[in-house]
């Protein structure tokens, strides 16, 4: 679900129609959206993905994700280890994501796995060393990608089938094959060992939302 694919769609329309799809999880990516905009998606997204049994994957920031019971939250490299985490159940006593200008007054205590939550956190990875960097951090999940050049993602460089494939043979977690995927090459992808996807504009940009992903899940189910 990232905004810069809904072209003014409303994203609790398009959510629904990922869910009649079968998508297994919903990730909200609103990258340069306000705080405030984020949190009411997210609010609004969330009894949505509930009722449909889909996991909500909040991206870049933990803080909401704990604050509104979401399942999931999404870390890139730099938003984990850049701010100075080694490991997902690490405890620091400092503001990090996102918070009300209240709360900012009187941060509490923020760790990325508290003992009383069950949030599961997944980290994007790049290469082979920045994969095992995040295994030792003790994610739930790692993404594997750009697999492919994407307008997502349009100054990162693709990471090809390669490294789809040294995932495949030395990842034992769940990971995700991300960037550029398409129907075209699915099956190259999933040739490659990939066993789960994260797609965007080829199911964003289609014009039968429900269909692509109906497509995409039925491919994933054949292999």
């Amino acid at each position: 679900m990232d905004t810069a694919y809904l072209h003014g769609r409303d994203p609790v329309f398009v959510a629904r129609h990922l869910c009649d799809g079968g998508a297994d999880l919903i990730q909200l990516r609103a990258k340069g959206s306000p705080p405030d905009e984020v949190r009411r998606m997210a609010e609004a997204l969330l009894p949505v993905t509930e009722a449909a049994g889909v996991g909500l994957v909040i991206n870049d920031h933990p803080m909401l994700a704990l604050q509104i019971g979401a399942p999931l939250c999404h870390l890139g490299q730099e938003d984990f280890f850049d701010a100075g985490f080694t490991h997902t159940d690490q405890m620091r006593s400092a503001e990090f994501g996102m918070r009300s200008e209240a709360a900012t007054a009187h941060p509490p205590p923020f760790a990325f796995r508290p003992s009383h939550s069950a949030l599961r956190i997944g980290l994007s990875t790049h290469a082979p060393d920045q994969a095992q960097r995040a295994l030792r951090a003790g994610p739930d999940y790692i993404a594997i990608g750009p697999v492919f050049a994407t307008g997502t993602k349009p100054t990162a460089a693709p990471v090809t089938l390669d490294y789809v494939r040294w995932a495949a043979a030395n990842v034992s977690i769940p990971w995700f094959a991300i960037g550029g995927i398409t129907l075209a090459n699915l099956d190259d992808v999933l040739a490659a060992g990939a066993r789960r996807v994260a797609v965007v504009s080829a199911i964003l940009g289609s014009p039968d939302v429900r269909a692509a992903c109906r497509e995409f899940k039925r491919r994933l189910e054949s292999v």
